[in-house]
């Protein structure tokens, strides 16, 4: 079975019910801090070709820096990917990837279509 990696932010309700889940369910993981180590424009493309949703679906609307940074909802997907690489807490929480598929946590649920 392939690791899960999770990104994680330890102050989120969401993403520690997330973590619980699979640490329940028993995959590896590997948990990546992603406010500390951000993703890169590349790896956010990646990820977003994984889960095969619009890039805003990836992204806090409610956040400050949303608004600060010129964000719209109509927002292209090449400024929402480097808008969520240069401000990472705008990712949506938490994002769990697994070999060739991801899944957004919210609900934390939602994790468990990777543990098939």
């Amino acid at each position: 079975m392939a690791v899960i990696t999770y990104w994680h932010n330890p102050r989120c309700s969401k993403s520690r019910a997330g973590l619980a889940l699979l640490q329940e369910s028993g995959p590896a993981l590997s948990v990546r801090r992603y406010l500390d180590d951000p993703p890169t424009v590349d790896e956010l493309r990646a990820v977003l070709h994984l889960l095969d949703v619009p890039a805003m679906q990836m992204v806090r609307r409610k956040e400050p820096e949303f608004a600060a940074m010129g964000l719209r909802s109509d927002s292209d997907t090449e400024t929402v990917l480097r808008a969520l690489a240069a401000a990472p807490r705008l990712i949506e929480r938490p994002i769990a990837i697994r070999g060739n598929r991801a899944a957004i946590g919210r609900p934390p649920e939602a994790l468990r279509a990777l543990l098939d």
